[in-house]
């Protein structure tokens, strides 16, 4: 097991620490939604997103392994069949962190974490490419019609030495 962070810990020693930051989980899996002190809800993100990153693996080592963390098989197998499925397409980032002002008593920095279950929009990709190319298609023909009198003279002079006969029709076209 990892050594718990140097410095200040949430409520004192690293066994209350690591109890209350799996309180935290525990609500957090059943309520969807929590309002905790922000340094608190910093905390408990990267703790959560693993447990949740543990329940869409699925497997029974990984329902062990949350189990021990949580404890309340009812809250684990809550996780496990509802909450892995809803965010199965989504590569990280369960959780959002919302600061809702300070608290009455203390004046602590107060925030809302929240389960981001919302499924995952995938941006077209090639509705950008295709407005990409577009523009390039039509720039080049205005390069095309954009002509230096040194190069009129030249088209001239290929053109008066051509062996071809125009008809008063194509000599109105040019």
């Amino acid at each position: 097991m990892p050594k718990p962070t140097k410095g200040p810990r949430l409520g004192g020693g690293p066994a209350h620490e690591r109890l209350m930051l799996a309180n935290l989980a525990s609500q957090l899996f059943e309520h969807k939604s929590i309002k905790t002190t922000e340094t608190k809800a910093k905390r408990l993100r990267p703790y959560a997103e693993r447990l949740i990153t543990f329940a869409k693996r699925g497997d029974l080592h990984a329902r062990r392994r949350v189990l021990a963390v949580i404890g309340d098989k009812s809250i684990v197998h809550e996780l496990f069949t509802e909450i892995a499925p809803l965010v199965a397409e989504r590569d990280g980032g369960y959780t959002r962190i919302t600061k809702i002002g300070y608290r009455k008593g203390d004046n602590a920095p107060m925030a809302q974490i929240e389960l981001v279950l919302e499924p995952v929009v995938k941006k077209a990709k090639p509705a950008k490419a295709a407005a990409k190319t577009a523009p390039v298609v039509e720039a080049e023909p205005e390069a095309d019609e954009t002509v230096t009198p040194a190069e009129a003279e030249v088209d001239e002079a290929v053109a008066s030495d051509s062996t071809e006969v125009e008809t008063p029709a194509e000599a109105e076209a040019k």
